[in-house]
């Protein structure tokens, strides 16, 4: 039920910021049912894109004026939509692309990444911008992963981990409780450009550990994170593995913590 709730709720925003002007926010054939997409910008030194599918806008900020804004869209380490919600789309084969603002005066509609992708009724997906962004070619890793989404469940949390980070090895993800001290492994060897399934963990709060496989050292943390039941995360490694995980460099490897339900 709360599902049908979202896609009630991103249809009606849809139709409510939709415009006659070219370059304004659209609802591909305003479905009333369709499949579920989020789109993450977690290319390292990626500019600002939107995501356009089958040449239709898909991601946007609202515009008053009903033209693009040149400033205003997906940027680096940002997820659209932010929240536990997500766009809706018909099923269909697409041609996804990530594209710069058509208002700019150089590189105007250019496509940084594009993916071919079918999308159906009823289910859920997680569109990548990944890798680091060539500043000569003009281009950037993406893919996507089906975000297979439990039932919810009042006694857990689900958790998975994404991996993004180009130069990275595989990783086991680690939850430790902060309380407790204990350590629950919930992914194991997760690669570049995949993802492990949804398993569930009890509520509380935990820091997020990354391991390589069969070692202790831990190589990237992020304390502190709050899980709760009845709730589906996705923690997504992304960054410079070559930097230090701590400090406030923008492309330090960094754990993003996005809501899917």
């Amino acid at each position: 039920m709360k599902t049908k709730y979202i896609i009630l709720t991103v249809v009606l925003l849809s139709i409510t910021i939709f415009s006659c002007k070219k370059n304004a926010v659209q609802n591909i054939a305003r479905p009333i049912s369709g499949a579920q997409i989020k789109y993450f910008n977690f290319a390292l030194n990626a500019p600002v894109i939107n995501f356009y599918a089958n040449g239709t806008k898909v991601s946007a900020a609202s515009s008053t004026t009903g033209a693009e804004s040149s400033t205003t869209g997906i940027a680096f380490s940002t997820v659209y939509p932010s929240t536990n919600a997500y766009t809706v789309i018909a099923s269909g084969s697409y041609d996804f692309a990530a594209q710069r603002p058509s208002t700019l005066t150089t590189d105007a509609n250019l496509s940084i990444a594009n993916l071919t992708k079918q999308v159906d009724d009823g289910k859920n997906y997680s569109i990548y911008l990944s890798g680091i962004y060539n500043t000569t070619t003009k281009k950037t890793d993406i893919f996507a992963v089906d975000d297979v989404l439990p039932a919810v469940d009042t006694s857990g949390a689900y958790v998975r981990l994404v991996h993004t980070s180009y130069n990275a090895n595989a990783f086991d993800l680690i939850l430790k409780n902060t309380t407790t001290n204990v350590e629950t492994p919930v992914a194991t060897n997760i690669a570049y450009k995949s993802a492990s399934p949804f398993v569930k963990v009890q509520q509380g709060v935990y820091d997020l550990i990354l391991r390589y496989p069969n070692t202790t050292a831990n190589i990237v943390v992020r304390t502190a994170v709050s899980v709760t039941k009845s709730n589906t995360y996705s923690f997504s490694l992304r960054g410079d593995i070559t930097l230090p995980y701590t400090g406030t460099a923008v492309n330090r490897p960094f754990i993003d913590n996005t809501p899917n339900r």
